[in-house]
């Protein structure tokens, strides 16, 4: 049987989803400020069968793209944690910290905080010798996240392989981190 792992920080709890997780990350998902830098907005479906994919994920390895919830309301925020991407990547094989939270918990520092018990996890538990992150070069609140992580910024930008040669969101920086994060 598969050990779950559920990392805890002083106000968060990074945890397997549960079914009532779903109508919130459908609402999170279909929020077009939310998803700016993402081609599109989800529908409650594809947002149901992302969480159902993150679930089943967890099951198979007792890690990867955790719910996040807030301890002190018990309330689901959105997401954070580890995943092996599948898209063919200039970095590929590799391992990525993602993270995406909803409106009313932006600006308080939940997302920093969930990304470095994620990445403490992914050095200390998993042994891993780096992650990564990426994302598009437009979107600077996921970038500032990577820098108060201590993850070093390549010096070159790469085109997601998914999208289109012309979409705007195209362009993409990556990140790694090669050790445990400083606290900060």
């Amino acid at each position: 049987m598969i050990q779950i792992h559920e990392p805890e920080t002083a106000r968060l709890r990074l945890r397997q989803w549960r079914r009532s997780d779903y109508p919130c990350f459908a609402r999170l998902n279909a929020d077009p400020e939310t998803m700016r830098f993402f081609p599109a907005t989800l529908t409650a479906a594809e947002s149901n069968a992302l969480a159902q994919r993150c679930h089943d994920f967890i099951e198979q390895r007792g890690w990867g793209i955790w719910a996040v919830e807030e301890k002190a309301s018990k309330t689901f925020i959105g997401f954070t944690g580890l995943h092996i991407p599948t898209d063919e990547l200039p970095f590929s094989p590799c391992v990525e910290i993602a993270w995406r939270l909803t409106r009313s918990a932006w600006g308080k520092g939940f997302a920093t905080e969930a990304a470095r018990a994620a990445l403490t996890f992914a050095f200390a538990q998993l042994a891993l010798p780096e992650v990564v992150s990426f994302t598009a070069v437009s979107n600077i609140p996921s970038q500032r996240v990577m820098q108060r992580l201590g993850m070093e910024r390549d010096p070159q930008t790469f085109g997601h392989p998914s999208l289109p040669s012309c979409h705007p969101l195209r362009e993409h920086v990556v990140y790694r981190a090669r050790q445990l994060p400083a606290d900060s």
